[in-house]
């Protein structure tokens, strides 16, 4: 019987991963060789197109069927294959530990982290809002299979816990990434303040966003009736209410609002968004909703 990669998804689901890779709206790589097309030609064994020969060329590259028919050279073309960086940041504050979100969290952190290793993807992860140690918190740049194992450790051990601010954590966390490429945003965005900044920071880093929004079952439907104390579990701030069952289309209305909002500031930099309940179900979650919605294929 084959031993278990991580705790955190079965091996089956690791070995369906094998097929699959992550497809960002727009090309974003850096000049590495790697695996994605790049803008400009190269050197890959990809045909891209044909121009006419000019004296300096490189005479190697001269289509040599096609000058024996038209008696004229032409110059061979091809695909420019350039890495891309997979950038994972994940939530690790107070809000996370309600209701599973952390958990799904660090599986989805698993899934994006085994589509960048088992192909030619460099990876780096950030867990923000945590109160670990600098060590603890990132995941420096690394590349193929062989990191996979070290991948692992560095999600399982993620605890969690804090009450740093999304937009503060993303810029300190941005002070150690390099390289152009994708950041998925693994987070509730329960914050109070501007995510318009560390959106903008990622995408001046080079960075698209693919964010997915971790919401608990109870944020997304709540079941209240009566008066309530809410309590802010970062902030330590509370709110009575009054007949809370008659606020609940006001807080839909309120999160429908956010949720659009998150949308935009992802699209407007090429990037994407989802909004799932930290009950889903991973298998259904990657291989239907991701792969339907073009974030992975």
């Amino acid at each position: 019987m084959a031993n278990q990669l991580t705790q955190l998804l079965p091996n089956r689901l690791l070995d369906r991963l094998k097929r699959s890779r992550i497809t960002p709206l727009r090309r974003a790589t850096n000049r590495s060789p790697g695996g994605h097309l790049a803008r400009k030609g190269g050197a890959s064994t990809e045909l891209a197109d044909f121009r006419d020969y000019a004296p300096g060329d490189d005479i190697r590259f001269i289509d040599w069927n096609s000058f024996s028919r038209l008696h004229r050279p032409y110059l061979k073309l091809f695909h420019q294959e350039e890495e891309m960086q997979v950038a994972v940041f994940i939530d690790a504050s107070n809000s996370m530990l309600f209701e599973g979100k952390l958990n799904l969290a660090k599986q989805l952190a698993v899934v994006f982290g085994v589509l960048a290793l088992q192909n030619p993807e460099r990876l780096s992860m950030h867990v923000l809002g945590s109160t670990e140690s600098a060590a603890l918190q990132r995941l420096g740049r690394c590349a193929g299979r062989a990191s996979l194992g070290k991948m692992f450790s560095f999600v399982e051990q993620i605890g969690g816990g804090g009450d740093a601010a999304f937009e503060q954590a993303t810029e300190s966390a941005l002070k150690h990434h390099k390289g152009k490429g994708v950041a998925v945003l693994l987070s509730d965005f329960l914050t109070f303040g501007d995510l318009s900044r560390p959106f903008n920071l990622l995408f001046s880093a080079g960075l698209q966003p693919m964010a997915i929004q971790i919401l608990a079952p109870s944020e997304i439907v709540p079941d209240v009736t009566g008066d309530l104390r809410m309590v802010d579990c970062e902030q330590l701030e509370t709110l009575d209410v009054s007949s809370a069952g008659s606020l609940l289309d006001i807080y839909q209305e309120h999160l429908q609002i956010f949720q659009d909002r998150l949308e935009t500031l992802c699209r407007q930099r090429s990037g994407r968004f989802l909004c799932t309940g930290s009950d889903a179900d991973i298998d259904h979650l990657v291989f239907d909703s991701l792969r339907r919605q073009g974030w992975i294929r």
